[in-house]
């Protein structure tokens, strides 16, 4: 069983968990090129702004972890497996309960329309997945968390491991080595996320 005490040691040293299956074993993985969010310079599409004026979504902070890291858990329409296991879900109830992790929600007409989740330590928030219901909840959510840590003056925004949506969001790969160097950095702020 993964213990809080390990995800915050891997987490300070550039690893983060992801399991085979639900019930399957879990790895721990450091990519050689880190995907993460320049909170400096993120600007949504034209189409994202959009969406987001026209406040279809009520923004909310905590107040459905579980429901949020359920529904992240869910395999996408093109994957039989999920890489989020039950292990990582108990793991991270038990982080939420400590105060380290995070659902950012999109409401719609009072339901859970997406969101995301993540673990936030010093200055660096560690996006782990995110998911929708209904269309854009997960991209509104996103802009909102960039704005959020941005003026709260965090300096690391991780993505984890670069995917075609992720770079539509506005990601970018940096080498290992940077990503240590800034994740060092952050690390040394105290900025609590709420």
């Amino acid at each position: 069983m993964i213990r809080v005490e390990d995800i915050l040691r891997a987490y300070r040293h550039g690893f983060f968990p992801m399991a085979d299956s639900r019930e399957g074993a879990v790895s721990w993985c450091q990519p050689y090129q880190r995907a993460v969010v320049p909170l400096d310079t993120f600007r949504p599409s034209r189409s994202l702004r959009r969406v987001i004026g026209e406040e279809r979504f009520t923004i909310k902070i905590d107040t459905s972890f579980e429901q949020v890291i359920r529904a992240c858990s869910l395999p996408r329409a093109s994957e039989q497996e999920t890489w989020i296991s039950e292990e990582i879900i108990e793991v991270f109830l038990k982080l939420h309960r400590l105060g380290l992790a995070h659902s950012v929600e999109s409401w719609q007409n009072g339901e859970l329309a997406g969101g995301l989740y993540g673990l936030s330590m010093g200055g660096a928030f560690f996006g782990e997945s995110m998911f929708f219901f209904r269309r854009d909840a997960s991209k509104v959510a996103f802009a909102w968390l960039v704005g959020y840590l941005r003026k709260r003056g965090y300096l690391l925004l991780d993505a984890q491991i670069m995917n075609p949506h992720l770079e539509r969001l506005g990601a970018i790969e940096i080498p290992h080595e940077e990503y240590m160097e800034q994740l060092e950095h952050a690390l040394t702020r105290k900025i609590p996320f709420v």
